[in-house]
């Protein structure tokens, strides 16, 4: 048995005694820790918390969640964002069901192989709930690693990944692999956190070379971001007596599978007479009273700014097509809404 690493061992007696206390590490079920990761990849533990409460109340197990519909899935998820975790989450819940016979696989190949998985999060559930000797690189791992060895490789390069997962290999307590990977990311999310870290109480200062170089703030190095795509949204809501029409985004775009009101985006900003007078609304309504029109402030996606208008008509007589979906405003609730709706029903 190796000897772990003086690093390691500090870390683990600093976790046991500053961890919060997280449903998911009072669990060795695969499936509530693969749900905890899921909801956590761009979620802050405060606001995923009620999710994973929520998830695992209404699908116990992970054949709960693969048969549930899937539009009671993602209904659950709205509010979270990053809607393509709850795509890939369901279909991977499918998969388990159909090729594990409803067990959750217990590899480290196994789990990577589901849909959504990376490398972190099947590092994640295999220690976590197997024991197995794998190290997570996560954002706060990345940080707690360039700070501790002063490392300005950009964490989102080719180079930098392998860099730092070397290291993180390197620095894992095999025998303890789950302890280990809780207290590293714990860690730098209370203690070595982004702004203002605890510097001075750090119980593996005397091993921080970027405390000893002065350059804690400049670490980690990131490559330049995505560039901001700007999109411009003209909802058409039509209300036909106590009826209101939604469709189904379908294609793999943001929202897909969420509902949304008919949608005519444009290339920049359209002057109203124009949207009134598209040919795509008129194919569908000619005839209509405009009840008011509603722009809403910038709705600011990880990389694109979306300018939405809402167009609120009154039309004589019901749509004909099928593209659209008649329902009661009342039922607007029941539906999986992208956050942008949402908001623009609170104030409507």
């Amino acid at each position: 048995m190796d000897s772990p690493h003086p690093i390691s061992e500090k870390l683990i007696a600093w976790y046991k005694i500053n961890k919060r206390d997280l449903p998911w590490r009072n669990t060795k079920d695969p499936y509530k820790i693969w749900l905890s990761e899921i909801i956590l990849q761009q979620t802050q533990v405060i606001q995923g918390l009620n999710y994973y409460i929520k998830f695992t109340e209404t699908f116990p197990t992970v054949t709960d969640l693969a048969d549930a519909p899937e539009d009671t899935v993602m209904k659950l998820w709205q509010g979270l964002g990053y809607y393509s975790r709850a795509r890939n989450l369901y279909a991977a819940a499918k998969s388990i069901k159909e090729n594990h016979k409803g067990k959750f696989p217990k590899t480290y190949g196994h789990i990577k192989n589901l849909k959504g998985v990376g490398d972190y999060t099947a590092a994640a559930v295999s220690s976590f709930a197997f024991g197995l000797p794998h190290a997570v690189l996560d954002g706060n791992v990345y940080r707690v690693l360039s700070r501790l060895f002063d490392l300005n490789t950009s964490i989102n390069s080719g180079k930098g990944k392998k860099e730092f997962q070397q290291l993180a290999d390197e620095l894992l307590d095999k025998d303890q692999p789950a302890l280990h990977n809780s207290a590293m990311m714990e860690f730098g999310a209370l203690w070595c956190k982004p702004q203002n870290p605890k510097c001075e109480t750090c119980v593996v200062q005397e091993h921080c070379m970027a405390y000893k170089n002065n350059t804690v703030y400049e670490l980690p190095v990131k490559d330049k971001k995505t560039k901001i795509r700007n999109r411009y949204f003209n909802y058409i809501v039509f209300n036909y007596k106590e009826d209101v029409y939604i469709q189904k985004r379908s294609e793999k775009d943001i929202w897909q599978n969420l509902y949304q009101f008919y949608l005519i985006e444009t290339q920049g900003p359209e002057k109203e007479e124009a949207v009134l007078n598209n040919g795509l609304l008129q194919e569908l309504s000619s005839t209509f009273d405009v009840l008011k029109i509603t722009m809403l402030k910038k709705h600011i996606l990880s990389h694109q700014h979306l300018y939405a208008t809402f167009y609120e008509l009154n039309i004589k007589e019901p749509l004909k097509t099928k593209s659209l979906l008649k329902i009661k405003r009342s039922e607007l609730v029941d539906y999986g809404l992208p956050q942008l709706i949402i908001k623009y029903l609170a104030c409507a």
